[in-house]
């Protein structure tokens, strides 16, 4: 939540106030209740913005004309799905894109003209481009790190006076500010974060569907399983007979059978506590973005380097126009054997973060130029991974037999489509790929070197500052590459694969290494991570690869291979300063975690941070004073500010131990198809009590600093020439409305 001038002093008095809105919101939502002052200045826009620029023009311009229309076309694709985001954040999210648009068109990106013409001044006017930049740095109004709503700072009456200009921004204000669940609208705190329906939540993966309840999410899940479709593509939707239907993008509404993953079987029963219910699959949501995005596959297709990826452009093609998923899925089979390309891309309904039940994906895209000169510290790495997987907390029965050696590459990023862009990227998330097949890890190198404005680092101490601010960045390169390596890329998942046939000895089970006994659980036929950990799934999964870097960072052969040190265990050297600064990132976005945990609700918003806080715990419950949250003024009990004393002395006595305790229970549960244990255990590390919610929060609230927003190219094809011209924009507020402007044309 942003920062603000209006705080509540008292932490305790907050949290009160909190649940009494939260509790009141509901109560008089018809009478025209508006939230407390103090509490909605917590979902206001950030005031600024970080806006930074994504460098790459140096690596564009080193393409051959073929690759750079290759990179556009691809560009073009991913782009034109971001009305597909949009929609898949809320209802009013597609409306204020289009405002947003509307008024640059209605001054030609010159705002003094509605200044002088509405006379609103221009510190308004600011107030609103500071709210459209980070709405379009998040593609929608939901934070794409946190999954909160924000609302302009800008007041709804100044807005519309802006909005006079023209009639068509005057017909746009009225849409995007219709009650329940317009551009200001906050009167009811669950809609204010993403979850289930049911829950009074915002989510768009279950349209028009107030009534639709997890149970039967799930119980749909399951038939659809059964039936092997797989359903990133797709939203589920109850109708008012309590029916069903699944809406399946694809640029064709109405496929041919042939086409179509369950050919004629399109009209399904239901079953359990639906039986007699039906269950319609539908074609072409998303209808005029996705036949727009399958275009521009195939104009890419021309431009392909080979026949790999020649085959992985028509899968895309036959995916996003007829809605196939088992489409998208031997793209993604194409997309692992294509190595070492110079332009790397990966296009589709990629991450399930946002689905509340955690089985249907977001839209994005990223087109990238592969820095040949990291890329090679990053090989060095995949070479020693079979070396340094042994080293951790379990046997070689819950690993893989074989490592499948991925392509570890670090890009120079030209375009991402999405909700927001990651540092690293370790895909595809099939298990029945990754792990028989193989899978691909990326580092988003001008995403990582992007600077943002020095400022003030929250909750480090004073003479920890200068040596985090020199390693923090070479820190959380090692920190990325073990992370999406090593730690998505090892594991074996205990299955039986078939009826009667098993990937480990079932006569002779391994042995626990928690229970010092056989196991008794394993995946069964049709099962699949995802399926058995569900809403769990990307979050435990995303605290077990963390674990997994915290462990091995601490190996100083790997280190080494990063350049730091001579790999010799020497906490003095260069080496031992940036393991000090990856322990000491990991506790401070520990903290800064508590940012999204809602009391309301007493659920985590952003999964990467609720694996970060799962750590942080395992860090202070290692003892010995490894780790400590301590006051910087007042008591511990009633502080003004926190501070984190970690004794890098203690990082592999108490650290690491800590952390492979955790790691080793993280993974077992999840090799052994152990739900039950995972989730225990998972809820157990990331709860919040009563310090962390009502002392430490309400600090990290005010301390927060905004996350950054980044401004990308475009490129512009000469149709008559084939030449392809990159056009960059300034880091500003106007810049990235400018970019999107033209990228929308």
């Amino acid at each position: 939540m942003p920062r603000s001038s209006q705080q509540i002093s008292s932490p305790s008095k907050f949290i009160r106030r909190l649940s009494q809105l939260a509790n009141q919101a509901v109560r008089t939502q018809e009478s025209g209740y508006t939230m407390d002052p103090a509490l909605r200045s917590h979902y206001l826009a950030d005031h600024p913005p970080t806006v930074v620029r994504l460098e790459i023009a140096p690596h564009f311009a080193a393409l051959s004309p073929k690759q750079k229309r290759y990179a556009h076309h691809l560009s073009r694709a991913s782009f034109n799905g971001t009305r597909v985001t949009l929609a898949q954040v809320s209802p009013e999210s597609p409306v204020v894109y289009d405002l947003i648009l509307a008024l640059h068109r209605a001054c030609d990106g010159d705002y003094k003209k509605i200044a002088e013409h509405t006379s609103v001044p221009a510190s308004e006017i600011t107030l609103w481009l500071q709210y459209a930049a980070q709405f379009l740095g998040n593609c929608g109004n939901y934070k794409g790190f946190g999954d909160v709503k924000f609302i302009p700072k800008v007041s709804s009456e100044t807005l519309e006076k802006i909005c006079s200009v023209n009639s068509e921004c005057n017909d746009l204000y009225a849409r995007a500010t219709e009650t329940g669940g317009g551009i200001y609208e906050t009167k009811d705190v669950a809609l204010m974060h993403f979850g289930y329906p049911e829950d009074g939540h915002m989510s768009t993966y279950y349209p028009d569907s107030p009534t639709i309840t997890k149970e039967e999410i799930s119980i749909v899940g399951e038939v659809l399983e059964e039936k092997k479709l797989l359903i990133e593509n797709t939203r589920l939707r109850k109708m008012g007979s309590g029916d069903f239907e699944v809406l399946i993008a694809s640029g064709i509404a109405n496929p041919p059978v042939e086409a179509r993953d369950l050919g004629d079987d399109s009209v399904i029963d239901l079953k359990g506590k639906l039986a007699g219910k039906t269950l319609t699959l539908v074609y072409g949501d998303y209808l005029n973005e996705m036949a727009k995005i399958a275009l521009e596959i195939k104009k890419a297709r021309k431009e392909a380097a080979n026949e790999i990826e020649e085959k992985m452009l028509d899968e895309y093609a036959r995916s996003f126009g007829t809605g196939s998923i088992q489409g998208f899925v031997e793209s993604q089979r194409y997309w692992i054997k294509n190595k070492n390309p110079v332009i790397e891309t990966d296009i589709g309904f990629v991450e399930t973060y946002r689905d509340p039940h955690g089985v249907r994906g977001e839209w994005e895209g990223f087109v990238a130029m592969v820095n040949q000169e990291r890329t090679r510290a990053f090989g060095k790495l995949v070479d020693a991974a079979p070396k340094m997987i042994p080293k951790l907390p379990w046997s070689s029965e819950f690993e893989k037999d074989n490592f499948l050696s991925p392509d570890f590459t670090s890009l120079e990023v030209l375009s991402f489509a999405g909700s927001g862009i990651p540092a690293g990227i370790n895909i595809p998330n099939y298990d029945f790929i990754r792990q028989n097949e193989g899978f691909k890890n990326v580092s988003l190198g001008n995403v990582l070197s992007a600077k943002a404005p020095k400022e003030p680092i929250p909750f480090i101490r004073e003479e920890d500052d200068e040596l985090y601010r020199t390693y923090r960045d070479p820190a959380f390169e090692v920190q990325v590459g073990i992370h999406e390596l090593l730690g998505h890329g090892c594991g074996k998942l205990l299955q039986e694969t078939a009826p009667g046939e098993y990937n480990f000895d079932v006569k002779n089970p391994p042995v626990s290494p928690i229970t010092k006994k056989p196991i008794t659980s394993w995946y069964k036929p049709g099962q699949s991570w995802g399926s058995v950990f569900g809403a769990i799934a990307s979050s435990y999964e995303e605290c077990r690869a963390e674990c997994v870097a915290m462990a091995l960072s601490c190996d100083f052969e790997i280190l080494k291979i990063f350049g730091f040190g001579d790999g010799k265990r020497e906490a003095s050297n260069e080496a031992g300063d940036v393991l000090y600064a990856a322990y000491l990132s990991m506790a401070r976005a520990g903290v800064a975690a508590l940012e999204y945990w809602d009391p309301k609700s007493q659920k985590w918003g952003q999964i990467h941070m609720q694996a970060r806080f799962a750590i942080l715990r395992a860090f202070i419950d290692a003892g010995g004073n490894f780790c400590e949250i301590k006051a910087l003024n007042g008591s511990i009990n009633d502080p003004d500010d926190l501070e984190i004393h970690l004794d890098r002395t203690k990082i592999l006595s108490h650290g690491r131990p800590a952390v492979e305790d955790l790691l080793q229970k993280l993974h077992i549960y999840k090799a052994t198809a152990d739900f039950a244990a995972g989730k225990k255990l998972y809820d157990d590390v990331t709860s919040v009590d009563s310090w962390w919610a009502e002392k430490a929060r309400p600090i990290v609230l005010k301390k927060k600093t905004p996350r950054k927003v980044f401004v990308q190219a475009n490129t512009v094809l000469n149709e008559e020439t084939g030449d392809v011209r990159l056009v960059e924009y300034e880091p500003t507020l106007e810049g990235m409305v400018q970019s999107y402007f033209e990228r929308d044309v």
